[in-house]
């Protein structure tokens, strides 16, 4: 069995050729005359154009820059145009000079406090070692130290101290 091959495929690949060509032609010829037209209109197509700082003589706004916050901290600080513009246009009253102000934190009540309820554990701790014979006076004592332990076991840390000093 043979088979036998066309030699036509010459033409094929020819007209596929030419195809393509008028199609890009067609393309060209198109953005051709958007262009022609946008000219015979007079409107200039729009392009970008990068203008130095140094030339145009302002400053531009929108910066980013590097600073330092209250606490000495690296911070990126942002210059917004539109602030700049309302704080030339709102005049600031001058405020007086700003004193510091120096804040102490006071934990003798919250100390007090917490010593009270140690004291009252050792006393409750020595009557039920007094009272050992008798049974019902002691589960009455224990359960006075079991709520006092609990009291403690809240009271006797540096969160409770905060949140119960007194700030002057």
């Amino acid at each position: 069995m043979s088979m036998e091959i066309s030699g036509n495929y010459k033409d094929y690949k020819n007209e596929y050729l030419e195809r393509a060509q008028t199609e890009q032609d067609k393309v060209k010829r198109t953005s051709q005359e958007q262009r022609a037209e946008d000219k015979s209109e007079g409107v200039p197509i729009p392009k970008d154009e990068y203008i130095s700082s140094e030339k145009s003589g302002s400053k531009p706004s929108g910066l980013y820059r590097l600073g330092q916050d209250e606490n000495g901290n690296p911070k990126v600080m942002y210059d917004d145009p539109k602030r700049a513009a309302k704080a030339k246009d709102v005049q600031p009253k001058e405020e007086p000079a700003k004193q510091e102000e120096k804040c102490t934190t006071n934990t003798d009540n919250v100390d007090r406090e917490i010593e009270k309820l140690k004291e009252e554990k050792k006393q409750l701790e020595q009557q039920i070692k007094a009272a050992a014979g008798d049974k019902e006076k002691v589960k009455v004592l224990e359960k006075k130290l079991a709520q006092i332990e609990g009291q403690l076991s809240q009271k006797d840390n540096d969160t409770y101290r905060r949140q119960n000093a007194v700030i002057s």
